[in-house]
């Protein structure tokens, strides 16, 4: 069935917690850990029919946000999510006090009820109204983002679009680039400040509700984090500001005197190559049929599966006004079918569409065949699946960019090196919002531009309109969409360097590794993952400093081919 046929009917609220109160009942007269496990099946086939209706509607908006159907359908969802959290937080408290749960935790992984145990801590009724005016922000911010219209050289284009000339080989044009950026996004300032004080505001008001001093650690509840916690991501970020940025710095100085310029500004930043920047040489048809052929190249189940996203029309990758701004791959699990959604701009962002997305949809196909459907992921881990799915297609970059493709491999592993940096700004910056509440939107800013400083002490925003005040941030939609997220990839970019070593030295092995990483996921933790497929743990003792020594040898090989 392609995406576009799937039926689309509201679930209600109503409907669900009747049968769910059902359910609830069967598990609180059980007479065995069976009478649990069939319990819980059942529930799981309504959380499905929950899910796909929320994701169908999602998608729709955000591939026209100006749909009056589904922004009503948002509308709906964004109240009605607490609801369905209540009645929910019922039927794991029923899981939970049991008499049959150690017994059941022989047929269910106890990690599940783990994940109920934290779930529980997230939500009372007394914050229902709270939930349901923070997730009406965070859809207020999303629609705006969709529809608001940048102008440059007197045409107006998303901002999708535009960043994609922050690529561009003539310095001028970057740096008007950034200019169009900053100047719109300081004609809505506004906006921005009220949406995200907002949405501080809220969320530490059922943080406090909820018994938490603020919202940081209900943040990482939310996130669903059995596998580390807040003090392990500071001695993460701690190993990043050792670790990562001298050697990030160092690549950094070097590119800048190739290039030529006195110091990088952030129109600079996406640059790392001297002339032509590596974009596709082709057009989109043709990136989607290469990425066919390279899939099957690589294994012929990947292909298979490539060909079936295909047959569904499970892409959307046009940019055009009132699309959401982002990229991201969401599944409907009724029909076992993941999608992706994207904005192409002509850079080789767009081959990272093909690879970094595709990577989240073959890791959904996996686990819908071999996962538990209520076993607690962590982002972190569906985020290694897609950058390490980046890495392994370094192989056939040929394809897509021709004479260029080793400036591709350069420029995506610097890029990616030097992500760390900025992922854990974002983090930082989250952490000392939330834990300091009361600070004015000024002074919000003056605490980015201290961790820009402090993380990316290279680069600048001098002279640039509005970004140059500390607000980048307010078009990183994690940090008003997806609190606590973004540490996620970083955790995740070094998880996949591991994959880049790997296939960089017995391609072969390192397939068979990822695909066995992807098969586990849904059944053992991060850590088994991780070690299941021989890497280095992102929290292991000295893991940033090797991680970086290899990166940087391999960045450095190509780094001789081309200069």
């Amino acid at each position: 069935m392609k995406v576009s046929e799937m039926p689309y009917e509201r679930v209600t609220v109503e409907a669900a917690k009747a049968d769910i109160e059902k359910i609830i009942e069967k598990i609180k007269n059980a007479g065995s850990a069976n009478d649990l496990k069939e319990a819980r099946d059942e529930y799981n086939k309504i959380s499905e029919e929950v899910e796909t209706a929320c994701s169908l509607a999602n998608c729709r908006f955000t591939l026209n946000t100006r749909d009056e159907f589904y922004n009503a359908e948002m509308d709906y969802y964004d109240n009605a999510m607490p609801l369905f959290s209540e009645i929910e937080n019922e039927y794991k408290k029923a899981m939970l006090v049991s008499p049959f749960k150690a017994e059941a935790e022989k047929l269910i992984n106890p990690r599940v009820f783990k994940e109920f145990e934290m779930s529980l801590k997230t939500f009372s009724p007394e914050v229902i109204e709270d939930l349901q005016q923070e997730n009406a922000l965070v859809t207020r911010y999303s629609k705006f983002m969709g529809e608001l219209a940048f102008e440059f050289e007197g045409e107006k284009m998303p901002l999708s679009v535009l960043r994609g000339k922050l690529e561009a080989d003539d310095r001028e044009t970057r740096r008007k680039a950034a200019f169009a950026i900053g100047k719109t996004m300081e004609e809505n300032a506004a906006t921005f400040d009220e949406i995200f004080d907002g949405l501080v505001k809220i969320r530490t008001k059922i943080a406090r509700k909820l018994g938490f001093e603020n919202f940081v650690e209900l943040g990482y509840y939310r996130m669903g984090r059995v596998d580390y916690d807040k003090e392990m991501v500071a001695a993460f970020r701690k190993s990043v500001e050792t670790d990562v940025v001298p050697a990030v710095y160092e690549l950094k100085q070097s590119i800048k005197n190739r290039l030529g310029i006195d110091k990088i500004m952030y129109y600079d930043d996406a640059v790392s190559v001297t002339g032509e920047m590596p974009r596709p040489v082709i057009d989109s048809d043709e990136i989607f049929r290469r990425a066919l052929n390279m899939y099957k190249d690589m294994k012929p189940e990947i292909g298979e599966f490539m060909q079936k996203m295909l047959d569904a029309e499970a892409f959307d990758v046009e940019a055009r006004d009132g699309k959401w701004g982002g990229g991201y791959c969401t599944t409907f699990p009724k029909y076992k079918q993941p999608f992706i959604l994207a904005n192409f701009n002509g850079t080789s962002g767009d081959i990272d569409v093909i690879t970094h997305e595709f990577g989240h949809a073959l890791a959904a196909d996996y686990m819908f065949r071999f996962s538990e459907p209520d076993f607690p992921v962590g982002m972190e881990t569906h985020e290694c699946h897609s950058m390490s799915m980046e890495f392994l297609c370094h192989k056939y970059m040929d394809e897509f960019f021709g004479k260029n493709a080793d400036k591709y491999r350069y420029k995506h592993i610097v890029d990616a090196l030097s992500f760390i940096p900025y992922g854990v700004i974002v983090d930082e910056f989250q952490h000392i919002v939330y834990e300091n509440p009361d600070l004015t939107p000024a002074e919000r800013k003056t605490e980015y531009l201290k961790l820009e400083k402090k993380y990316r002490p290279y680069l600048s925003f001098e002279g640039i309109p509005y970004l140059e005040q500390g607000t980048r941030w307010q078009y990183q939609m994690h940090i008003f969409e997806s609190p606590f997220y973004y540490i996620d990839y970083c955790i995740a970019q070094c998880v996949a360097f591991g994959f880049l070593k790997l296939s960089y030295n017995d391609f072969e092995s390192a397939l068979d590794k990822y695909i066995g990483f992807l098969k586990k996921t849904g059944s053992v933790s991060l850590g088994e993952l991780v070690n299941g497929a021989g890497l280095e743990s992102p929290f292991g003792e000295n893991a940033l400093s090797k991680t970086v020594e290899s990166t940087v040898k391999v960045i450095k090989d190509i780094e001789a081919k081309l200069f």
